[in-house]
């Protein structure tokens, strides 16, 4: 028999935690994506985090404090895995896209207020390594490189 669950129920059922800020614990269950190795990462964007989980739910590990350096976050929504592993995170707040290995460790960030981003929402990789991010206040889609470069918009 087919059971209708809330977003919380669903979440404890796939990751064993359910709502709160414990490992595997969502407050707010954002982004998601699925590596080509099975790794699920799941941004928590009121837990200014992401966590990594197997494809069968289990925490794996997280990363992310409140902030604005690098590795910090303020409030991530999207978050996309490139074929090479590479993860990006559309740090909304911070205006900015953040580059980690699959182990978490930072790479390198891009984008600014006003002159990069207008909250960044979401963010995804294409077979090329191309990066696109949706702008949630500039209203446009924009294009770069695996290393950041602005290649287009619209």
């Amino acid at each position: 028999m087919l059971q209708r669950l809330g977003r919380y129920e669903v979440l404890e059922t796939l990751a064993g935690g359910g709502q709160g800020t414990g490992d595997g614990e969502f407050d707010s269950a954002g982004g998601v994506a699925a590596a080509s190795d099975g790794s699920v990462y799941v941004t928590d964007p009121f837990q200014h985090r992401i966590q990594k989980f197997t494809s069968e739910g289990v925490f794996v590990s997280k990363w992310g404090t409140e902030g604005t350096g690098d590795g910090q976050f303020t409030g991530p929504t999207g978050v996309a895995v490139a074929s090479d592993g590479s993860v990006y995170v559309a740090d909304y707040s911070n205006n900015r896209i953040q580059k980690f290995t699959s182990e978490g460790v930072f790479v390198s960030k891009w984008g600014t207020q006003g002159a990069g981003f207008r909250l960044p929402t979401g963010v995804a990789v294409a077979p090329d390594g191309s990066v696109y991010v949706s702008d949630y206040r500039g209203n446009h889609i924009q294009k770069f490189t695996s290393e950041g470069v602005f290649v287009s918009k619209w």
